[in-house]
């Protein structure tokens, strides 16, 4: 029998592996299966169940079977734009929301439709820059760093415009916030002087707000409050809902970037042709937003805000530089103080760092390098979320919302992603 031979790779996907997030998932198993203690905080999964009602939702609609618009369900639709009415203080029309498997899918089909320069911000989640490279598009980066809590500033953002001899070139600006990987986010004042600039350079920003909901303090503000018309916000079940397998994102586009929702459903039509019918039926429940729902985000926000103000203490105490969470559920670790000692030990890069660490003590985390960092940087992404979330969520219904928790409740309901902090602690406090 004659073996097909393989043909040629396309250049943009040539050497490209899992995503960093999904590998470091599988490695995990791997050590597992082989009988080894590990402490996943590399994948960014929302500990929380999925709330109960929505649950229920999604059973009810099983029988649902009939393929929907490829933009959403109407009655979907009309939910997430009084959604983000609501919660973005926007106006948010079911004409400008599309529906997709997952909002990062919604992110390729927008660089695949939109002909323009992407500009990302560094650190920056796992999937912008691959998605960027496999579509061909052209990316720039803006870097920040610790001394700027991992974000742009309007000054920088100028620069980096005012750098490009055609002003009015077609420029897409990615924002993350609260964000992956730095758990930090962005205050009004800060986002009023970035919408000044996008405004005047006639940029499109994609607003990920994926974690907004789960800003500690349940106050997120979305830039399209400042420039509405020309934000997309992107935003989905995965994380504020605990959803993230349902594979459920959504995008919301202002009336005069329809032309851009246009071209996505067009693509969306000839690809996936619409989301899984159950799913978007259950999810109308879930952005309509009951009252048992916003008790349940309040609760989630709670544990997270604990876990994640005790985490960053104590890496700090042990030479670890990292700011408290704002948002979401990571810590970005600097190492850089512990370099000399760390080199010591052979670890030189991020990579390796990790590697060590891993082995060593079992803590799986991601290296910067992964978030489009250098190499040498030794910067990594702790998520901390490997815990039972149900189990703590029940724990924390029992205290008050007024309430501030017991100061042993992450001890007694976190303990596995407390005890993977502590060893990541001991391991950089050691000596070589």
């Amino acid at each position: 029998m004659n073996t097909p031979k393989p043909v040629s790779l396309n250049l943009n996907v040539r050497g490209m592996g899992l995503s960093a997030t999904l590998g470091i998932n599988e490695r995990c198993r791997e050590l597992r299966d082989q009988g080894r203690t590990v402490y996943n905080l590399g994948l960014g999964q929302s500990p929380f169940p999925v709330p109960h009602s929505v649950v229920e939702a999604l059973r009810l609609a099983a029988p649902e079977k009939d393929y929907l618009p490829v933009r959403g369900l109407p009655a979907l639709r009309e939910a997430v734009a009084a959604f983000h009415r609501k919660h973005d203080q926007i106006e948010a029309h079911p004409d400008g929301v599309l529906i997709g498997p997952g909002s990062k899918e919604l992110m390729f089909l927008l660089q695949l439709v939109y002909y323009g320069e992407i500009i990302v911000t560094t650190p920056c989640w796992v999937s912008y820059l691959p998605q960027a490279r496999i579509i061909g598009r052209t990316v720039s980066q803006l870097a920040a760093n610790h001394e700027q809590q991992w974000k742009i500033t309007a000054p920088q953002l100028l620069w980096a415009l005012d750098m490009v001899q055609d002003d009015y070139r077609p420029r897409l600006l990615v924002l993350n916030y609260p964000g992956n990987p730095s758990g930090q986010t962005y205050s009004a004042d800060e986002l009023e002087e970035l919408a000044e600039i996008a405004r005047r350079f006639e940029i499109v920003i994609l607003s990920d707000e994926i974690y907004g909901q789960l800003h500690h303090q349940g106050q997120h503000v979305s830039i399209a409050r400042f420039y509405p018309e020309g934000t997309i916000i992107s935003s989905g079940l995965s994380k504020w809902c605990g959803a993230g397998g349902w594979r459920l994102g959504t995008f919301c586009f202002p009336p005069n970037l329809y032309w851009l929702l246009d071209a996505m459903a067009s693509v969306a039509s000839e690809t996936y042709t619409s989301v899984c019918a159950p799913i978007q039926y259950a999810a109308v429940h879930a952005f309509r937003r009951e009252v048992t729902l916003e008790r349940y985000l309040w609760h989630a926000r709670r544990i997270l805000a604990a876990l994640g103000r005790e985490g960053a203490e104590m890496l700090n105490r042990a030479g670890v530089r990292v700011h408290p969470p704002i948002g979401g559920f990571y810590l970005y670790l600097d190492f850089s103080p512990l370099s000399a000692r760390l080199a010591e030990r052979g670890i030189e890069d991020s990579s390796t760092l990790c590697s060590h660490l891993l082995d060593e003590t079992g803590v799986a985390i991601l290296p910067g390098e992964a978030f489009a960092q250098p190499p040498s940087e030794l910067t990594a992404r702790l998520a901390y979320v490997d815990f039972d979330g149900a189990r703590a969520l029940a724990a924390s219904e029992n205290i008050p919302l007024h309430e501030d928790l017991p100061a042993d409740f992450t001890r007694q309901w976190c303990e596995r992603t407390l005890h993977g902090m502590e060893r990541i602690a001991e391991w950089a406090s050691a000596e070589a």
